[in-house]
């Protein structure tokens, strides 16, 4: 930066005593006010943010979006399209036409009856009142007027005008750059300390978070590790893997039986596991089950029991 520069843009003047005094006080006073409500802010927003992510929008999309567009097309839409229909026609046969009417038929010919009443009733009378009446009585009065007014504009100068400068220029103006540099300072002080409470604020979280961690998170996940773990593991050895495999040891000897009991009737019933065989020519009429007599068309019946072949 040139000499010429620094010369056109001087350094700012340092604060005065007022400034100095009050700042730092001020400060220290609203950071102490402010860190505690930005803190709980802080916790305001959060839950706020959750519940409205949780809660809120899926709720409002289940209970309002879908019906709400059901009635947007189905009932508001075609419902505005008549209302606005009935608007415009209400607007054009019971304002417009009668309007247009009521202007070219009775308010134009009135108007002109008023202007030309106005023109020669009283802008004539008014003009010989201006000229012959008004101007010579003005000539008489304005003389006593001005210096009347004269002596009324010294009085107020000497009275209320010097009285006010002096009290704008001695009380009013220093108080007021007094006020400008405290509500300056208050609004500064403000500031800084929203900032110092967002800092404040989030140390807090982290400390907070970090205690959670030390005190729930890492005593859970060494439960979890050290207990449940192996827990679970020697329940699933010792106790879940032997009942599943028995259970499926006893289904299946439990299927085995019942199958082995169905073939067994099976025998039992028509004589071999193929069913039953179709007698042909010069095959030998079978007997039925415990009767020496031959039945044409029956299957032949074991020789030996059941019982015994099993």
């Amino acid at each position: 930066m040139s000499g010429m520069d620094l010369e056109k843009h001087p350094p700012p003047a340092p604060d005065g005593c007022l400034v100095a005094a009050v700042r730092i006080p001020v400060r220290i006073v609203v950071v102490a006010v402010v860190v505690p409500v930005r803190m709980v802010w802080d916790v305001l927003a959060l839950c706020a943010r959750t519940f409205d992510r949780t809660v809120l929008r899926p709720l409002g999309r289940a209970l309002f979006v879908i019906p709400l567009t059901w009635l947007w097309h189905r009932v508001l839409a075609p419902l505005g399209y008549g209302v606005a229909w009935l608007a415009a026609a209400l607007v054009t046969y019971g304002l417009v036409r009668p309007g247009g009417w009521l202007w070219r038929r009775v308010l134009v010919p009135l108007g002109r009856g008023l202007a030309w009443l106005v023109a020669y009733g009283v802008v004539v009378p008014a003009r010989w009142l201006w000229r012959w009446v008004l101007v010579p009585l003005g000539a008489v009065v304005v003389w006593p007027a001005r210096v009347l007014g004269a002596v009324v504009v010294w009085l107020v100068g000497a009275l209320v005008v010097a009285p006010a400068g002096a009290l704008y220029r001695w009380v009013l103006t220093p108080l007021g750059r007094a006020l400008v540099v405290v509500g300056r300072e208050v609004a500064d002080a403000f500031g800084v300390a929203w900032r110092v409470a967002g800092y404040v604020s989030r140390a807090f979280g982290r400390a907070v978070k970090w205690l959670a961690r030390q005190l729930v998170g890492r005593p859970a996940a060494w439960f979890y590790r050290e207990v449940c773990t192996p827990v679970g593991h020697r329940l699933r050895d010792g106790l879940w893997l032997p009942a599943r495999d028995a259970a499926r040891g006893a289904l299946t000897a439990a299927r085995e039986t019942l199958h082995r009991a169905r073939r067994d009737a099976w025998r039992a019933l028509v004589g071999g596991e193929a069913g039953v065989r179709p007698v042909g020519e010069g095959s030998v009429p079978a007997r039925t089950l415990g009767s020496t007599t031959t039945v044409p068309g029956a299957a032949p019946a074991p020789e030996v029991s059941p019982h015994q072949r099993g």
